[in-house]
C-alpha cells in the first residue's frame, strides 16, 4: 500500500468483481492481433488485465481526466506490458479524435455517467475509427423494453439522475437506433453479471 500511495495508481473495486467476467466476452468478440482502443479507461485496471491476458492485441487507453491518464500510464509503469500504450487524452464529444484507426473499440461504463450527447459522439467516433466488421463493445448498465432489469438497477439510475440530471442509465434500444445511424449492426447482447450487460456492434 505504501507503495502505491506514492505513485498515480488509482483503484476501482469494481474492476476486480467485473474483469474476468468481461475478458471471457472479449474474448469471443476481439480479433486475434490489431489494436484495441479504450474509451474512458478510468483507473486503467481494466486496460492492465486485459493486456495481459491478450498479448497478440495492442491496447490504446484513453481518457479526457489528467488524473485517469495517470493512473493508467503509472500501472503500465509498473506492470511493464509492451503491448499496453501510453493513455491519450480523449474527450468523445471533441473531433478529430486523437487516434483514427483501430481494430476495435472497447467502452465500459461511461454513458451512464456522461450527458447523453456523449453517447451519439461515441458511436460516431468509433464509427470512423473502425473498418467493416470492426467491433465496438459497450458494457455497463442499459433499460430494456422500457425497463430497467433490476431493481437495483433501478436505484443506481435515480441515484444518478440525482447527481446529474444529464446522467442515467440509457435504453439499450436507444443506443441501438444512434449506433445504426452512425453505420453499425444491430446488437448482439451478452447478460452479464450484476446486471449489466455487453453490446457487441459491428460496423457495416
Amino acid at each position: 500500500m505504501a507503495a502505491r500511495a506514492q505513485d498515480a495508481r488509482r483503484h476501482a473495486p469494481a474492476t476486480l468483481r467485473n474483469r474476468d467476467a468481461i475478458l471471457a466476452v472479449l474474448r469471443r468478440h476481439l480479433p486475434p492481433s490489431g489494436l484495441v482502443l479504450e474509451i474512458a479507461s478510468g483507473s486503467g485496471e481494466h486496460a492492465v488485465h486485459f493486456a495481459a491476458a491478450l498479448p497478440g492485441l495492442a491496447f490504446q487507453p484513453s481518457d479526457p481526466d489528467p488524473g485517469a491518464r495517470a493512473s493508467v500510464d503509472a500501472w503500465a509503469r509498473a506492470t511493464r506490458l509492451p503491448n499496453l500504450r501510453p493513455a491519450l487524452a480523449l474527450d468523445v464529444r471533441e473531433t478529430p479524435w486523437p487516434l483514427d484507426r483501430a481494430d476495435a473499440v472497447f467502452c465500459a461504463n461511461m454513458i451512464h455517467i456522461a450527458p447523453w450527447a456523449a453517447t451519439p459522439t461515441l458511436l460516431a467516433g468509433a464509427a470512423r475509427c473502425l473498418a467493416p466488421g470492426g467491433a465496438l463493445i459497450l458494457y455497463g448498465p442499459f433499460r430494456r423494453g422500457g425497463a430497467h432489469t433490476a431493481p437495483s438497477n433501478a436505484a443506481f439510475d435515480a441515484e444518478l439522475r440525482r447527481q446529474n440530471p444529464e446522467w442515467g442509465v440509457r435504453a439499450l434500444e436507444e443506443v441501438a437506433a444512434e449506433a445504426a445511424a452512425a453505420g453499425f449492426a444491430a446488437p448482439l447482447v451478452e447478460e452479464m453479471p450484476a446486471n449489466n450487460l455487453m453490446l457487441v456492434f459491428r460496423r457495416v
